[in-house]
């Protein structure tokens, strides 16, 4: 009865070794996609704050003294090059062209006088009618007449460009903003210059950002030969819109107040969507990277230490690697640099599945 008993307690044992045995036999072996790195040579760059302004932004002013007649355009518009802005009251100032004009001719016309009474003058001191004397004097009195004419000349010219300064105009086809003084009031122009409004010329944008100097000056003395005029401009939500730029500005010293060197760029703003004081992104390339390490960002994961892979050795078999990241290069790929060879597999998704010291069975893509 007790050997019995034994072997009805032995059998559940021998029973769970052999559903063991049978379930190592039988562990899965999980097909995980794996990827190599791409090698390429790269262009590496920086990218920096910066603002835009338009190419010309000009403070439409009142230089005379009048009430504002006439707003003549639609706040915020787009004007045309020589298009009329603006009217100040004109009465007084074409009165003084009248005046200036009148004053003109009778200067002219003394002129005329004295001129041929000196030439009388001369005839009559050939038979000793007039004395020498009277000779010089008719001879003064038409040198000042002459100058009386060239007085009443730029007298004309000022009645003329001040009556000018009535009317207003675009200087250049641009956008401009609302009056800041409303039609009817009395503007002080002669003796402080008012704005009025302001005109943007929009059809190239610059941009405007700032480098610290020593930063520049390691990029001058490392990679001279390789920064490049050519950058990038980007604005939107992520940086999606994007316009390429020329550098065309580099300040010719350095801001005391920030340590920084201000540099410009200018490019093409063909729809007029871009707008003076909008804030971007400048990326500046400033060196090339030959036979750059690239992997997929999508198969980096991130912990305390930063970035890693699961690098998978030749008896397929998952690593942990700790590896140091630089650029990003596109959406999808970024550079490695340290920690993974060129030839060297890793995890390219699926990153949940995996762990470190797992067996896995690969597939390239």
């Amino acid at each position: 009865m007790k050997k019995i008993l034994y072997i009805l307690l032995i059998l559940p044992l021998i029973t769970g070794c052999k559903d063991k045995k049978a379930k190592k036999t039988t562990a899965y072996t999980p097909e995980i996609s794996v990827s190599t790195p791409m090698v390429e040579d790269v262009t590496l760059t920086k990218d920096y704050p910066g603002y835009l302004n338009t190419e010309q932004t000009v403070d439409l002013v009142a230089r005379v003294n009048g009430t504002l007649e006439s707003a003549a355009y639609k706040p915020g518009a787009r004007v045309k090059k020589g298009q009329l802005l603006f009217i100040i009251e004109p009465t007084i100032y074409r009165n003084q062209v009248a005046q200036a004009e009148a004053s003109l001719r009778t200067a002219e016309a003394e002129l005329e006088y004295s001129r041929n009474n000196y030439v009388r003058m001369v005839e009559a001191l050939k038979s000793d009618a007039v004395s020498q004397i009277q000779v010089i004097q008719a001879e003064s009195n038409a040198k000042q007449d002459s100058a009386a004419v060239g007085n009443a000349i730029a007298a004309l010219n000022t009645a003329r460009t001040n009556l000018n300064y009535c009317y207003i105009h675009a200087p250049f086809d641009g956008i401009v903003t609302k009056n800041s003084v409303d039609v009817g009031s009395y503007i002080s122009g002669a003796t402080e210059a008012t704005a009025l409004a302001t005109i943007y010329k929009d059809d190239q944008m610059y941009a405007y950002f700032n480098i610290a100097d020593n930063q520049w000056l390691s990029m001058m003395t490392d990679h001279k030969e390789e920064i490049l005029s050519d950058i990038m401009v980007k604005l939107g939500t992520n940086g999606l819109q994007t316009y390429p730029a020329k550098l065309d500005y580099l300040s010719p010293d350095v801001d005391m107040s920030t340590g920084a060197i201000t540099l410009r760029a200018n490019f093409d703003n063909p729809d007029k969507l871009l707008k003076s004081g909008m804030y971007v992104s400048i990326t500046l390339p400033y060196a090339k990277q030959k036979n750059a390490i690239l992997a997929r960002i999508a198969s980096m994961g991130t912990d305390q230490l930063g970035k890693y892979l699961y690098v998978v050795n030749d008896s397929n078999v998952v690593q942990y690697r700790h590896i140091e990241v630089g650029q990003q290069v596109n959406d999808s790929m970024c550079i490695v640099t340290s920690g993974l060879s060129p030839k060297e597999r890793y995890v390219k998704i699926g990153l949940m599945k995996v762990r470190d010291g797992m067996k896995i069975k690969p597939v390239n893509d």
